[in-house]
């Protein structure tokens, strides 16, 4: 029974990579667009990047319409999302500031400010920002030191909530992450929980959002996946802008952002992000973040921040 469906996925999987494939070569007009000018009949234009939360196709069905709802509130300016196919992508584009504003995940917020941006909100809800690991049901893992040995899936080694976040917890239950385990970076969120749903990985690594909405379109991950540990949260992920936009730009996009939970509409738009709310910050609410990823640098891994 699981060899024929392990077989159903892997086709699927494959046909999914190829389809991808063929987008490769378009992604360097799709994400690295060419514009001449920043302005269009619409007005100046700003670009939003959105860290690989989802695949890039489900990213722009996510935020797409709050790109829209700020181009039609903010007068003489348009506003797009831009995603991009995996995190080094997003890296490279954020920290040359091709990005007027950015959604990045906490690492790459401290990060963004070195590198030309501040803070001015993040998203609510940090509870949701932990690391949680999937195993299967009838895998036999019951503790921590049962992983040692076996392969573990994570996004990436940039990603914070999915991939540091877990690797701090396994080394605090008494894993050497370098040595006892074998990690596979497989480039998204939705890879890392099919890599355990196929059985190529013991383990894998994610965070609430990404499993909720793939548990609701995949319902049988739920009969067969389980979060066996979660770790503990920390600040959301962080909204910025890049500091040579205009400041009545800044606060006009503040007032929209932070008020979207007030209205059925607003909610309606927050809920396929798998959030209630927007709210305001700054670069001193991401010490958390700081002093966490001091101690990964220190204890795990060396990372820079």
């Amino acid at each position: 029974m699981f060899s024929k469906k392990k077989k159903y996925y892997t086709i699927l999987l494959i046909t999914l990579f190829f389809s991808l494939s063929s987008c490769d070569n378009h992604e360097a007009i799709t994400y690295w667009p060419e514009y001449g000018e920043d302005s269009t009949e619409k007005g100046i234009r700003y670009v939003i990047g959105v860290h690989p939360l989802h695949n890039p196709q489900r990213l722009h069905t996510v935020f797409g319409p709050l790109a829209d709802l700020l181009t039609e509130k903010i007068d003489n300016a348009f506003f797009e999302i831009e995603a991009s196919r995996n995190y080094a992508i997003f890296d490279e584009k954020l920290y040359s500031g091709r990005f007027e504003f950015a959604l990045p995940n906490p690492y790459q917020t401290i990060r963004s400010l070195k590198h030309n941006y501040q803070v001015f909100g993040k998203m609510g809800d940090d509870d949701n920002f932990r690391g949680i690991i999937i195993v299967r049901k009838d895998s036999g893992i019951n503790r921590v030191t049962d992983l040692k040995g076996k392969a573990i899936s994570f996004p990436a080694p940039t990603a914070l909530a999915a991939t540091m976040m877990p690797q701090y917890f396994l080394h605090e239950n008494g894993l050497d992450v370098n040595q006892d385990i074998k990690i596979n970076y497989v480039g998204s969120q939705e890879s890392s929980i099919m890599n355990v749903f196929l059985g190529d990985t013991a383990a894998g690594a994610t965070w609430p959002p990404p499993w909720r909405a793939l548990s609701k379109e995949r319902p049988q991950l739920l009969d067969e996946l389980e979060i066996k540990w979660e770790t503990s949260p920390l600040p959301n992920n962080g909204f910025v802008v890049r500091n040579d936009v205009p400041m009545d730009i800044v606060n006009k996009v503040s007032v929209i952002l932070f008020d979207l939970h007030k209205t059925k509409a607003g909610q309606d738009m927050l809920k396929p992000m798998e959030l209630s709310q927007f709210e305001p910050a700054s670069n001193q609410t991401y010490q958390p973040v700081k002093l966490f990823l001091k101690k990964f640098n220190d204890h795990v891994r060396k990372i820079e921040y």
